[in-house]
């Protein structure tokens, strides 16, 4: 019995042994997965602007026409369209501008036109017969929009795939309240030209233009987490851009004291403190920490948090930890900041 007994626990050692050897392997080998996959950013902080070029033309709002024969006209109210809608075809024809979407009614001397249009990205075909106005000119009764722009703050730069990303949240459009839905966009420099403090009850904000500014890159994505492009001028973001630091894990993120690197006069972006009160981990949205604005000076500057400032990148112990992308209205020097392991995504 002992002979038998023998070479099976001796083969149960083994056994044991090249299991623990594989266990120390896949240690090994997940260590160094996790540090291969580590990335690393430069925090930027600087105020940009945003030039946002709609996919088609966006229906903003409806009207009636007042008729050259003296009545009232609702060309679009049997077709389904909607504020919100994007209108991209009319004829067949690519509509990328309203002046494009202006020069085929008036061509149409009122005959029925196809559209084409989208919504929740689904396509949808109707038909509009154009109306002459007052002015002699056809018209659909349609408010339409081509474009957006605005200011915010660039929140950084990833060498390693030359893309930036920018405010944390989406672009939404002023009248329908949705998120703009764009073929491309622009980048460029912007300059501050007032700032009004926030107050309990009052949101503030950075006031800027952006008239002639520097293209930096190419605005790709408007997502509800931010918005996301590459970087076409190296240089110009290069001679701006904060030193690399690591992008943190929402877990490496504690509660307590931090810095954000922001901008709130011109060709001087700074480090101000702030305080981590609350983190959320299983957000998968941009409300993912409570923060106070601490620092007395950029409190008598600008009151707290104001619009202009979403996208400010935020750093704890050397890491990139996030961005702000919300005020309280209640309480100017708090509000919401976004996890940087969702905007990495």
């Amino acid at each position: 019995m002992k002979k038998k007994i023998i070479p099976v626990i001796l083969l149960i050692i083994c056994l044991g042994m090249y299991i623990n050897l594989l266990n120390l392997q896949n240690v090994e080998f997940m260590q160094s997965v996790n540090a291969s996959t580590k990335r690393y950013v430069n925090p930027i902080g600087r105020t940009i602007g945003l030039k946002l070029y709609t996919d088609g033309v966006l229906v903003v709002g409806m009207s009636e026409i007042d008729g050259a024969d003296g009545n009232k006209y609702k060309p679009y109210n049997e077709s389904g369209i909607k504020e919100g809608d994007m209108i991209q075809e009319i004829n067949g024809q690519e509509i990328s501008n309203t002046q494009t979407l202006i020069n085929l009614v008036n061509v149409s001397e009122g005959k029925e036109m196809s559209i084409k249009y989208k919504r929740n990205g689904e396509s949808i075909y109707t038909s509009i017969k154009p109306e002459k106005g007052l002015t002699g000119n056809y018209m659909l009764g349609l408010w339409v929009r081509d474009a957006a722009a605005g200011i915010g703050t660039l929140t950084y730069y990833e060498k390693s795939t030359g893309k930036f990303a920018a405010l944390g949240h989406g672009i939404t459009d002023v009248d329908t309240g949705n998120l703009l839905n764009i073929s491309n966009g622009e980048l460029v420099t912007a300059q501050i030209v007032s700032i009004v403090k926030g107050v309990k009850g009052r949101v503030g904000e950075i006031r800027g233009i952006i008239d002639n500014g520097e293209k930096i890159g190419k605005i790709e994505k408007n997502t509800s987490i931010g918005v996301y492009g590459t970087v076409t001028n190296s240089s110009f973001i290069n001679s701006i851009k904060q030193p690399e630091v690591e992008v943190a894990n929402r877990n490496d993120i504690k509660i307590g004291e931090a810095k954000i690197i922001c901008q709130v006069e011109n060709e001087k972006v700074e480090e101000f403190s702030i305080k981590i009160k609350k983190i959320y981990k299983n957000s998968n949205d941009n409300k993912s920490m409570l923060i106070e604005i601490t620092d007395d000076n950029l409190i008598n500057k600008t009151g707290g948090i104001i619009p202009g400032m979403s996208g400010t990148p935020i750093v704890q112990n050397n890491k990139f930890v996030g961005a702000i992308t919300n005020v309280l209205l209640n309480s100017p020097t708090e509000g919401y900041a976004i996890f940087a392991d969702i905007m990495m995504e």
